[in-house]
């Protein structure tokens, strides 16, 4: 079956007894046992839930893998990869990672005695090179947030599988409708759902698919020991998600084309960083592993002073952390999503004062120029003429 087929049909028709095409709701912390000894399949809903079951199931398939889980927050979802790890295991991390990746790894689980060397993920030697005796995982985003740069999922597959390591890409970025680690060699995907998979800026999810049968089974202890589960009813808003992300993620990346060339031909922009630009490092990586660049776009501007006013000139586009909606969201990672990054660590990665990152929704392209346009140097109609969509 072909991806948008199975997106669009995650959970229907799936109570027998009654027909429903729509995934019911089951908002219940509890299930009677019908005799001593004997249960239904559900006990209690923090270890499973009909409707939370759907959309694991429903992730898993997506994502070619083995079994899915459902988590209350994408940083959840990390925290409960992170902790099938113990004191003194390490882990090599990309460098150019999202910040709360960075401040979960650095400032809470540093403490409990993990160790974690943050690499450039794009680069193989550098992680190849960080590896040691006591290495059990590679963990990696790729395209990475908020540089894009593009990590070879199969090579480093292939890196951990010789290390005896685990491989985890976080692909919030590129949906499995785009890109597929599972397929590729890793072991474990991690989402962030409260972007594209849910795709409305009105949901906190995590999601987690395991590869094989016995990592899924340490996940699923993880996640009922600690218990940091995704609702019913919003596994439900989740799944009903799902159904349109193939038609929401052609959108997505249709737009930031367009957005991505229109910027490069501003001189207010000094660079842009988008994977489905020809100049983009490691876009060969990305034509072999993946279908599609997404909706994500970073551009650096001539100066903070600028950057500091298009945020505040914005009309149509909103100021705001977070990703993956309809709407068109702009933020500068330096004070916000990776606030928490030292700022030399920032500096030496590029993440600063003047850099922008765009999560390019589904309006119309040429309204989106055109904001950015009045908002960069306030003469929208001239400027949307340059690079004609």
């Amino acid at each position: 079956m072909y991806f948008d087929s199975k997106a669009a049909q995650v959970g229907t028709c799936s109570d027998v007894r009654t027909g429903a095409v729509s995934t019911p709701i089951y908002q219940t912390a509890t299930f009677c046992h019908p005799a001593l000894g004997q249960s239904t399949g559900y006990d209690y809903t923090r270890s499973h839930n009909p409707t939370r079951q759907i959309l694991e199931e429903g992730i898993a398939a997506l994502e070619e893998g083995y079994a899915g889980f459902a988590f209350s927050s994408g940083m959840a979802a990390i925290t409960a990869v992170v902790m099938l790890y113990r004191a003194g295991d390490h882990l090599v991390v990309s460098e150019d990672c999202y910040g709360g990746t960075y401040r979960v790894l650095e400032k809470v689980f540093a403490s409990f005695g993990l160790q974690i060397t943050f690499v450039d993920g794009s680069d193989l030697a550098a992680v190849k090179q960080a590896i040691r005796a006591e290495t059990k995982a590679i963990f990696v985003e790729t395209p990475s947030n908020p540089l894009m740069n593009i990590a070879d999922i199969e090579k480093l597959a292939e890196l951990a599988k010789e290390n005896d390591s685990m491989l985890i890409i976080d692909n919030t970025f590129l949906t499995p409708y785009f890109q597929r680690p599972l397929t590729l060699g890793a072991d474990i995907v991690i989402h962030s759902a409260s972007k594209y998979l849910a795709g409305h800026n009105d949901l906190i999810a995590g999601l987690v698919v395991a590869r094989t049968p016995e990592i899924a089974e340490r996940v699923r202890f993880v996640q009922n020991a600690a218990g940091a589960v995704l609702s019913p009813n919003d596994s439900w808003l989740l799944i009903r998600s799902l159904k349109t992300l193939a038609l929401r993620m052609r959108r997505h990346e249709e737009n930031a084309k367009l957005l991505a060339v229109w910027l490069t031909q501003q001189t207010w922009v000094e660079q842009v960083y988008y994977p489905g630009l020809d100049k983009h490092p490691g876009k060969e990586v990305q034509d072999r592993q993946s279908s599609g660049y997404g909706g994500m776009i970073s551009f650096r501007v001539t100066s903070p002073e600028l950057a500091a006013h298009i945020l505040k000139k914005v009309r149509l586009l909103r100021f705001a952390e977070s990703l993956g909606g309809v709407e068109t969201l702009i933020t500068l990672p330096a004070v916000q999503t990776h606030a928490d990054v030292p700022p030399e660590v920032r500096e030496r990665l590029g993440v600063t004062q003047n850099l922008l990152r765009l999560s390019v929704g589904i309006e119309d392209a040429r309204d989106l120029i055109a904001d950015l346009a009045q908002a960069a140097i306030g003469n929208a109609e001239q400027e949307a003429g340059r690079g004609k969509i």
